[in-house]
């Protein structure tokens, strides 16, 4: 039951909720991607992808300098709320601002 608790509070941060989003709709990103499309400083990024790594909500990969994150899903609980997180968040006028400020960079201007 602890686990779950944590799960479900890990999901009570709008950063944190606005980073899944960003997940969700991209597959994959660099942490540099996620801070630029937040406008957040990177300890902050950090902090809150440590939150999602911890309690199963994604993945991290290093490759070379940098490290990639994506959605985890690995759980029951994330596997049945992922359809209807990314229903909900990417219909959110804030993750929306979120991936355009993402796409203006262009491919050749993400780590990417």
């Amino acid at each position: 039951m602890k686990q779950d608790a944590q799960l479900y509070k890990s999901l009570a941060d709008e950063t944190r909720l606005r980073i899944l989003a960003l997940l969700l709709a991209e597959g994959e990103l660099c942490v540099c991607d996620i801070i630029a499309a937040l406008k957040l400083p990177q300890p902050t990024i950090s902090r809150h992808l440590g939150h999602l790594r911890k309690a199963g909500w994604v993945n991290d990969r290093r490759c070379g300098l940098w490290i990639y994150y994506s959605i985890a899903g690995s759980g029951d609980i994330q596997r049945e709320l992922i359809p209807i997180l990314k229903k909900q968040l990417l219909k959110n006028k804030t993750t929306i601002a979120d991936r355009e400020t993402l796409a203006g960079f262009g491919s050749d201007n993400r780590c990417a």
